[in-house]
């Protein structure tokens, strides 16, 4: 199970990794949009236009940074089998599901592996040795 945790720890980096890039593309989306509004004449509508666009890209990729950071957050911490970071995670893999496709499989993956009675060991604090593989 030892593997599993640590593949769940894996692929949360790199699903944060991959929204932290998503969001660089909203953020430059954004700052084009705001370009766009600002060559735009005075009294032209598009530049009322460009304004909401850049705005829902300027919100899309503040979201995106905060979900790809705590992934990636959570996921390092899990990969240590800190034992607050499996409630973390397990949250988070709730979340994910709605996500189709990629999203879902990583949540049902990950709650299989941290929901595992086999699992709950690894993250016990009070144990004084590493758990061996399974």
């Amino acid at each position: 199970m030892r593997k599993h945790v640590d593949l769940v720890g894996l692929l949360f980096v790199l699903w944060g990794g991959m929204s932290l890039l998503l969001s660089v593309s909203l953020l430059t989306t954004g700052i084009a949009a705001t370009a766009i509004g600002a060559a735009a004449p005075a009294a032209a509508s598009g530049k009322l236009a460009a304004g909401i666009v850049a705005a829902v890209f300027f919100v899309l990729a503040a979201a995106g940074f905060v979900f790809g950071a705590v992934h990636v957050w959570i996921g390092t911490r899990l990969r240590r089998f800190r034992e607050w970071a499996r409630a973390f995670a397990i949250v988070l893999a709730a979340v994910d599901l709605v996500l189709i496709p990629f999203g879902t499989g990583l949540g049902i993956y990950a709650l299989w592996s941290l929901l595992n009675e086999q699992s709950k060991p690894l993250f016990d604090p009070t144990s004084a040795h590493p758990p061996s593989p399974s």
